[in-house]
């Protein structure tokens, strides 16, 4: 049962996302993604301009003037959501933790997806596959989405983006947009992410909080490492300490940047500081320039 604290959740969430969707993205992602291709419309005569490799010889034939055929883009799509839900998503130290701007972001691009006819499907992962709902239409369904993505509770708590990936494959056989939304903190999926970038569009959404890149100044402090539980103390004061902390995530950073690039996916980086908005909506346009 959804409590109503839940439901007051994935109202307000729909009411934002939706505002955005309409009033930023509204043609942006219909701009961004191309149908599979073109299908077969209609044949009529033939006016002069049209492109003659256009012609219907056979129906010329018969009836002793050109006709051409009409194709228009096939744009129904598949678009696959895969979202991190390990423990270290439950991290934040502004507003919101990673997994509440996870849930925001994937509702705007399902709502988007949606407003364009298209199908959406979600897969929640942890060191596992958490739960795979299957593609289909309609705002119910978007709905659905981020409500399994609010109240679920997971049994996994670290991260396998490998199966993920490996999962994504498998069970969707035809060609879609998958959204793989992460803080990426984990590593050995670079072969994986390369194989399913050929088959799939895939899109790398990077979530990152600023507390993860610099540390204050605040004394001897207490962390748990969400996804493991192992507890450590840290003198945040020791500039050795903390640059030591910087360098190891920039090196993550600059590893997974590198892998994105080798295998020649898109990514969006979000930070949970910061409006998502503007790095959605440039992903958006680039992506248009680009077709």
């Amino acid at each position: 049962m959804l409590t109503k604290e839940l439901l007051k959740q994935v109202k307000q969430i729909e009411i934002k996302t939706r505002n955005v969707v309409n009033e930023v993205f509204s043609g942006e992602y219909h701009s961004a993604f191309k149908g599979r291709g073109m299908e077969f419309a209609e044949v009529r005569e033939y006016q002069m301009g049209d492109d003659i490799r256009s012609i219907d010889w056979n129906v010329t034939a018969r009836t002793g003037s050109p006709f051409i055929k009409v194709f228009e883009e096939e744009r129904e799509l598949t678009v696959m959501l895969l979202i991190d839900m390990s423990g270290s998503l439950m991290f934040g130290s502004v507003d919101k933790t990673k997994q509440q701007i996870a849930a925001e972001v994937t509702a705007i691009l399902a709502f988007s997806a949606m407003k364009n006819n298209d199908k959406v499907g979600l897969i929640l992962f942890t060191d596992r596959i958490e739960k795979f709902v299957p593609p289909k239409k309609g705002s119910s369904h978007g709905l659905r989405i981020i409500r399994e993505i609010l109240s679920f509770k997971p049994e996994g708590n670290t991260t396998n983006i490998k199966a993920a990936l490996e999962y994504l494959n498998h069970t969707i056989k035809r060609k879609s947009i998958a959204f793989l939304i992460s803080d990426f903190i984990d590593d050995g999926y670079d072969k994986i992410l390369n194989i399913v970038g050929k088959k799939h569009d895939l899109i790398g959404v990077v979530l990152q909080d600023p507390r993860e890149t610099e540390i204050p100044k605040s004394g001897l402090i207490k962390f748990k490492d969400a996804e493991t539980g192992a507890l450590r103390y840290i003198d945040t004061n020791n500039s050795t300490v903390r640059n030591s902390f910087r360098e190891i995530l920039e090196s993550q950073n600059s590893k997974r940047k590198s892998t994105f690039i080798k295998s020649r996916l898109d990514s969006i980086e979000i930070n949970t500081a910061e409006s998502y908005v503007k790095p959605l909506a440039n992903f958006f346009r680039k992506r248009e320039k680009m077709l």
